[in-house]
Parts: structure tokens; sequence; C-alpha cells
């Protein structure tokens, strides 16, 4: 796959403490790459570094193959980019914010464009009300339509679900799955919600203190049969020997008092669950433990954290 953007070696002290330390990754053509860590994590500022706000002390930013160097201002025309909660004037309509934002950009934004990305965005119908009697869902929309009026390849968004409600959180969802599956956008995005961008991201690139732990394709890293499957049973001190007679023993992880701990696909808890069943052993929970946020936990908890990659 084409790389859209790449770093190398990236670097960022401030007052002597480094916030980024010597990150290199890179992100394909059509990913939606989920981009996480801890507060603290150096994830906001490698945001910045990618958008010109701040500079590194050290390594390198390529854009579709070219470095940033003095190609910054005509790089940055295909990226658009939300940092944290979008500013906008809120005395003003949704549209009168988009106009004064697409005359911002440098480029000349037809009507016609405007009236797309609203109706993209969702906002068609109420591009004249005032921004300030939007709700927050809304406003993080329309910050989405000002980042792609001028047609970017790449989003760079940081916590677009913030502070949002549950109905807010779902259209936000629906609106990136939209814009990289219909529009063929690349997105780079921040969030602590990691049952959001689970399912959304195709990729995902963990940091952790300022380093890289993980970088790959979300269907690797995840992948179900490395998933762990815990199975609640009732006190049974002959069910650990029966397991180890069956099928079910190379599966089997790990014991303690009533609970077992299987690694395989939670495709096959149906067929174990019948097989405990008929063993006479009482089930009383099978759950799958093996989301985004268990292997997020696995990897930020420890003190030494190793760099991976896939």
């Amino acid at each position: 796959m084409e790389t859209i953007i790449e770093t190398r070696n990236l670097s960022k002290s401030f007052k002597g403490i480094k916030a980024v330390d010597g990150i290199s990754f890179a992100i394909g053509h059509g990913d939606v790459c989920g981009f996480l860590g801890q507060n603290g994590a150096g994830k906001s500022t490698i945001m910045r570094m990618l958008l010109g706000l701040i500079y590194p002390d050290s390594g390198s930013i390529f854009i579709n193959g070219t470095e940033f160097g003095n190609h910054r201002r005509y790089l940055l025309k295909n990226v658009g980019a939300i940092i944290e909660r979008p500013d906008m004037y809120g005395y003003l309509s949704g549209w009168d914010n988009l106009k004064i934002f697409a005359a911002l950009s440098d480029m000349k934004i037809p009507a016609a464009r405007l009236h797309e990305v609203l109706e993209i965005v969702g906002l068609k119908g109420r591009e004249k009300d005032k921004v300030k009697g939007y709700s927050q869902g809304m406003k993080q929309r329309l910050g989405i339509a000002i980042a792609m009026v001028h047609k970017p390849d790449l989003l760079i968004l940081d916590e677009p679900t913030n502070g949002l409600d549950p109905q807010g959180i779902a259209e936000m969802r629906a609106l990136l799955i939209s814009l990289s599956k219909d529009h063929g956008k690349t997105i780079l995005i921040s969030s602590h919600l990691l049952v959001e961008i689970e399912q959304i991201a195709t990729s995902m690139l963990i940091i952790h203190k300022g380093r890289k732990v993980v970088e790959g394709p979300v269907n690797k890293l995840l992948h179900p049969d490395d998933s762990l499957v815990e199975v609640i049973i009732r006190a049974d001190s002959s069910a650990v020997g029966r397991l180890s007679l069956s099928q079910w023993q190379k599966y089997l992880h790990s014991t303690e008092d009533t609970v077992l701990t299987f690694k395989m696909n939670p495709g096959n808890a149906p067929a174990l669950n019948k097989w405990l069943v008929g063993e006479n052993i009482d089930v009383l929970e099978i759950r799958s433990k093996h989301s985004l946020e268990e292997y997020f936990l696995s990897l930020t908890n420890d003190t030494i954290i190793k760099d991976r990659a896939i």
C-alpha cells in the first residue's frame, strides 16, 4: 500500500523532558489509523509536528513521499485537521463559518463544495443556524467540514468524540466510516474511547511515554485466534483433569479456582460450552477478553515496554 504519511526517528523535548523519543511510523492511503496512548504519552505533540505547528528537535516527516523541509506549506494543502475542539464564531451561521475558513485556505473554494461538505457531515438544512445554537456534536461535524473543505486526502483528528453524548458519538462514528469508505479519506485519529476505535480503525499506532510500542493492522494485532475466552464454572475438582484428557487441552491457557481461561477463537466457545455441559460441568458465564481495551492496557501498564511492530 502506498504511504501517505511517514515519520522517521521523530523526537521532541520541552524544557529538557523528552515528550517524543525517536518515533517512526507509516500510514498507508485509505487507512483509518487509531492513534492511542495514555494522557501525556505524546500524541498531541506528534500531531502538532505533523501539521507544522511545532518543529521536531530531530527526525523527518514525509507526506506522499516528500519530506517536509521547504515543502511544508505545499504539502499541508493535502491535509485537514482538528486539534482539540474546533474554534468557531458562535454568533455566525455554520455557512458563514465555513466560508470564512474556506477563504483562509488560500484556495478558491466554490459554493458547490461548501454545500457538498455540509451534506457529507449531516448539517444540510442547519447551515443558516447560528453556531452558538449547535450541539457539541454538530460543532464537531462542522469542524470536520471545515477540515475537508479543500478536499484533502489526509485528515488528522485529535479526540473528535471528546465531550459528545452517546448519540453524538454514534453520529461521529458513522461519519468517519463514511469518510473512509465512501470518500476515500485517510484518517489519523486519536481517542480515549477504545471501543470506538476498535469499530472504525483498520490500523493502530500505540505509544507510551513518548515511544512507540506497537504498530500494525488491526486484523493482525487483534487476531481472533489469540483471544482469551474466560469460562466461569461452579466449583468442580475434577474439571481440570477431564479437560486435560480432551481436545480442549491444547487451548487451555490458565486455571484459577472456578475460572478457566482458553486461548482460542471466540467462535469455538459454543462447542466448548456444549462439551462442558456434556461432562456435567456447570457453566455460569463465558466471555471473550481480547478487546482493544485489554490489549491496550496490557501494553501500556508495563513498566518497561519494548518496541513491537507487525
